[in-house]
């Protein structure tokens, strides 16, 4: 039976439940709350040395990081595939590429702008809202141009597009409209809300978690 330790509003999480359902893997899922110091307890840093979550155990394996735990679920239950074979290397790169890229460059970004827009209007630091909002937008623009003539960002639904999924959940409560005036992204999250494994995922609230 695979374990997974988890917080349910992590986007690094959610990325492997999303896995985890394309695959119809069952799974146990034990919560962690980091509100409360959870991911800090010793049983916990026995699984993970750096605190974090997710944290998947299957059998006598443990593996932590979202990016690595999707790779090792993809390797050890390969149907569907959520990563493009080998023998399409380019396109594996490419899937890997922008899945470290949703990481870096728009995961943590959403989660600062969702930081400061749930404090009192007065208490905003406008100029990093706006920062944070171009930001975001670029990314948007940068994917609408990728997403041309592709269905999905590496081919076939891959990791490239469920690393996007969990933050681009939540931008039309930042008052962030992601398709607007960007026809091809707008078709593919169209394309992700249809599958069940995302759509699970709808309704991801806001959370005041700079760091999640």
């Amino acid at each position: 039976m695979i374990k997974l330790y988890d917080f349910l509003p992590c986007p690094f999480g959610q990325k492997v439940r999303i896995v985890l359902a394309e695959k119809s893997l069952s799974y146990e899922l034990a919560p962690i709350d980091i509100t409360r110091g959870e991911h800090r307890r010793p049983e916990f840093l026995r699984l993970n040395p750096y605190g974090r979550v997710p944290v998947l155990v299957d059998e006598d394996t443990v593996v932590y990081d979202s990016t690595v735990i999707n790779e090792y679920l993809d390797d050890e239950y390969p149907d569907p595939p959520v990563l493009p074979r080998i023998e399409f290397s380019s396109l594996r790169a490419r899937a890997r590429l922008l899945e470290d890229f949703a990481d870096a460059s728009f995961t943590p970004q959403v989660g600062q702008l969702m930081a400061e827009m749930v404090k009192a209007e007065g208490e905003r630091d406008q100029n990093r809202v706006q920062r944070l909002r171009q930001t975001i937008e670029r990314v948007l623009d940068y994917l609408n141009r990728e997403l041309q003539g592709q269905h999905f960002l590496a081919g076939e639904f891959s990791v490239a597009d469920i690393g996007f999924v969990p933050r681009l959940l939540v931008l039309g409560e930042l008052g962030i409209e992601a398709g607007t005036g960007r026809g091809n992204l707008d078709g593919w999250v169209k394309r992700l809300l249809e599958r069940p494994s995302i759509q699970s995922l709808e309704g991801v609230v806001l959370e005041p978690l700079a760091g999640i």
